[in-house]
């Protein structure tokens, strides 16, 4: 089990990761905008989104720190811009902790196979702590 940070921009994704990275020495890995997502099920990226980080990190020290850019149209509010990530890669023990996390919350993204993991879960817990989960 591994726990990161993924911190969420609205729309200056860039050039925030590219101001961490120049501070924290760090090269930028995995560089990709929603538009180089590949198609799924008929889903089109909506137009103000493109341009729009989908992922980017660096690594500060020995944690990877994950950065996007929130959809447009996805209520963004600064501040609450930090989620935990964790990464579990013994599938039924990230079931339980899928489970367990969405009593008494809230899901955003059912747990499920995506194009950049063999399962991902995007979950609000009861305290209103957001949490995505990945094998």
């Amino acid at each position: 089990m591994r726990l990161e940070l993924f911190i969420n921009f609205d729309g200056n994704c860039r050039e925030a990761v590219e101001f961490y990275a120049n501070v924290f020495k760090s090269t930028i890995m995995n560089f990709q905008t929603y538009s180089d997502a590949p198609a799924q099920h008929g889903y089109t990226v909506p137009e103000a989104d493109k341009n729009r980080v989908m992922y980017a990190g660096i690594n500060i020290g020995d944690r990877t720190i994950m950065f996007s850019d929130a959809p447009a149209n996805n209520g963004f509010v600064r501040g609450n811009n930090i989620c935990p990530t964790l990464s579990i890669s013994n599938k039924e023990e990230l079931t339980r902790v899928y489970n367990e996390l969405i009593d008494g919350g809230q899901v955003y993204m059912e747990l499920q196979p995506t194009f950049f993991s063999e399962l991902f879960a995007m979950v609000e817990d009861k305290f209103g702590v957001i949490w995505q989960l990945t094998a």
